[in-house]
């Protein structure tokens, strides 16, 4: 019989190995819920995502251990924040949770979680509700403008470019893998980038030719992505050209398509602009 566990902090992080010292993969967002898949004393849990099936190591004390009762509840019945930070207020006690963190078993104003009330007055999204499409998407991904990167991050705190990618699509009703290498698996190839349309993932390559990077396409040639922030740049065949460092930062792979286009929203390539880019300065 399966044992499942949920986050009840603000962030836990997911390592590759059982020691605070190796890399962080990913991380937990508030009311999460995974599989656990196997422990190491006291202090590790190797858990499964059951958003995206990332497999790492948790510390066991940032976990909180769901009954067979609570386990199916939590996973099907919960609300999506929108905000991009709020407060949630319990009895005695404050605890901040961020964009993407699940609120489970939500009533509209209220949930528990095992012997904890709280109440949330921010905006918040059940699945049922979510209007799917590229606009959503959008909508998400611009809320995180500016956060700083961070590898294995989640949150406005810092955050990696297939996580912007994962959080902006799965808040819209998608459930994504966490990383970019998994992503392109998904959705319908377009042939050329002056045939994409709002909303579709950009992948590029590294010097080795492996997918390393992702992105989402935004109207007038642009890209929201991570370097070094979440950031806008230009973005044209060859890939995207980062005018303040007058250069390309990454090579264009393929770009693949979710969900279906809405009309509403200009395409990404539209007449050709005056401003050329210097291909001279190609990656």
């Amino acid at each position: 019989m399966s044992v499942y566990a949920i986050c009840p902090f603000t962030v836990v992080p997911i390592r590759t190995s059982a020691n605070h010292k190796s890399e962080m993969g990913s991380q937990l967002l508030f009311g999460e819920v995974v599989e656990v898949l196997e422990t190491k004393g006291r202090q590790w849990t190797k858990v499964r995502c059951l958003a995206d099936e990332y497999i790492g190591w948790s510390p066991s004390s940032q976990l909180r251990d769901l009954s067979p009762k609570e386990a199916p509840r939590f996973r099907e019945q919960f609300a999506y924040s929108l905000d991009l930070f709020h407060t949630l207020m319990g009895v005695d006690e404050a605890l901040p949770i961020t964009l993407g963190s699940r609120l489970p078993s939500f009533d509209g104003m209220r949930f528990s979680l095992g012997t904890q009330d709280f109440t949330f007055s921010g905006q918040a999204v059940f699945p049922d509700d979510i209007k799917q499409g590229p606009a959503f998407v959008i909508k998400i991904a611009r809320k995180l403008l500016n956060a700083p990167f961070l590898w294995g991050g989640r949150t406005v705190f810092g955050i990696d470019s297939p996580a912007l990618v994962q959080l902006a699509y799965q808040i819209a009703g998608y459930e994504m893998p966490r990383t970019s290498e998994l992503q392109v698996n998904r959705g319908e190839s377009i042939d050329f980038v002056e045939q994409a349309m709002p909303g579709d993932i950009a992948f590029f390559e590294n010097t080795q030719g492996k997918i390393s990077h992702s992105g989402i396409l935004l109207p007038d040639s642009k890209i929201i992505h991570v370097h070094e922030r979440v950031r806008i740049d230009a973005i044209d065949h060859y890939g995207i050209f980062n005018y303040q460092e007058g250069k390309y930062t990454h090579r264009l792979r393929l770009v693949k398509r979710i969900f279906k286009p809405d009309e509403s929203l200009p395409p990404v390539v539209a007449e050709k602009k005056a401003k050329v880019i210097n291909q001279q300065a190609l990656f």
